[in-house]
């Protein structure tokens, strides 16, 4: 049995455990640097803004020394985002709210897409297409004839066909039914500007989006395969009387037309425009390993087709300036947060490959604490019993 151990035992045991824990702390090896032989670690980069920063007017941009320097473009708003990481480039009134006319369409691809088999058979009805708004794009949707999902989704994507969306929206549970899950998946999105009233972008009072949402939602577009595939297919067969006719997509970036010349690298996504909204784009484009998405709203100069050559002019510096300037946001800076899952008892007792080389940080702290805790305990009942004996 051991007895009769003093305090300065004790306190010399308990130093000698803190002394364990700080010599084999992972902070205490950080902070003596690198071994010889071995790299310097990178420098830190700078730290991600707020959100509120995407909130400022004018030009958000934290470009280093060299960077090239942001093109001068007329959109109301608009944004350049990475998006693999998310993170924002640059932006100009990114959280203004606009009417998004058939960009809209993004955000009801995602909420439908996943609900609907692309084999699907339907043969459309009346009233599916009795409430399209007057002057609508169309893709020629008719009554009484048969069409698999995946074609109604080339009419939406290509053909910007508002007939088409109705007739989804129709197999999703109705045009009321649609609009809640759309406003759903935004909020889901961390999309707090967008107020969905017309699922197709058909200009209706209230409804908006912005800049830094249409960029939510191409680039969660992108991550889904269908449509990506649907977003990025330039020409495809629509059905009609007797033999399918051919459609082209809208977009002119990828299709090269009306003088506008086909981007390098393009993915697509969506284009759009009304009277009310004037001309639309969100875009995304891979060069280099780097995929970029921007959204432009509503060009006050040049034309129908400034959307498309300012686009390009702000993708052109997208992929110049990547890696020399600091983000300026996330397009993930207003998604909810999930708390972490529990761990599983498995993960938990099973260790990490590099602990199984030897005890883990945790468990030596653990160890070291229990063994001063030990010495601790013993002294006090070593002095219980003498305290009893006196």
């Amino acid at each position: 049995m051991i007895t009769g151990l003093s305090h300065r035992a004790v306190v010399s045991t308990c130093a000698l455990c803190v002394a364990g824990v700080l010599a084999l702390s992972p902070a205490t090896a950080a902070a003596a640097g690198p071994r010889a032989g071995e790299p310097a670690p990178p420098q830190p980069r700078a730290a991600m803004p707020g959100p509120s920063l995407l909130y400022g007017s004018g030009t958000q941009v934290r470009p280093h020394r060299g960077a090239p320097e942001v093109p001068e473009v007329s959109a109301l708003s608009w944004l350049v985002a990475d998006a693999d990481s998310g993170e924002v480039l640059a932006a100009n009134h990114a959280h203004r709210r606009l009417p998004p006319a058939s960009t809209m369409k993004t955000l009801f691809a995602l909420t439908v897409l996943p609900t609907l088999p692309s084999g699907l058979q339907h043969t459309v009805r009346y009233q599916e297409l009795a409430d399209v708004g007057e002057g609508s794009s169309l893709v020629g949707v008719e009554e009484g004839h048969t069409y698999r999902v995946a074609d109604l989704w080339h009419g939406v994507f290509l053909s910007s066909g508002n007939d088409a969306v109705h007739v989804l929206a129709s197999l999703n549970g109705g045009w009321r039914a649609t609009t809640d899950r759309m406003q759903q998946k935004a909020r889901s999105l961390g999309a707090m500007d967008t107020h969905v009233v017309s699922p197709d972008g058909y200009d209706a009072p209230g409804q908006v989006s912005s800049a830094y949402d249409l960029a939510v939602f191409g680039r969660a577009g992108l991550h889904n395969a269908d449509f990506a595939r649907y977003c990025g297919t330039a020409q495809a067969d629509f059905p009609g009387d007797g033999s399918p006719y051919a459609i082209e997509n809208t977009n002119r970036l990828l299709t090269g037309e009306d003088g506008v010349a086909p981007y390098p690298g393009l993915l697509g996504i969506k284009n759009g425009y009304t009277s009310n909204a004037g001309n639309t784009l969100v875009a995304a484009a891979r060069h280099g390993g780097r995929t970029l998405v921007v959204t432009v709203m509503n060009p006050q100069e040049g034309g129908g087709l400034a959307v498309y050559e300012e686009a390009r002019q702000l993708l052109d510096w997208g992929f110049e300036a990547a890696g020399r300037v600091d983000p300026v946001g996330s397009l993930d800076g207003l998604r909810a947060k999930s708390r972490p899952a529990a761990v599983p008892v498995a993960a938990a007792t099973s260790g990490s490959a590099d602990e199984e080389e030897g005890w883990s940080g945790t468990a030596v702290v653990g160890g070291l604490s229990g063994l001063g805790a030990v010495a601790v305990a013993l002294a006090l009942r070593s002095k219980g019993n003498r305290a009893e004996r006196s």
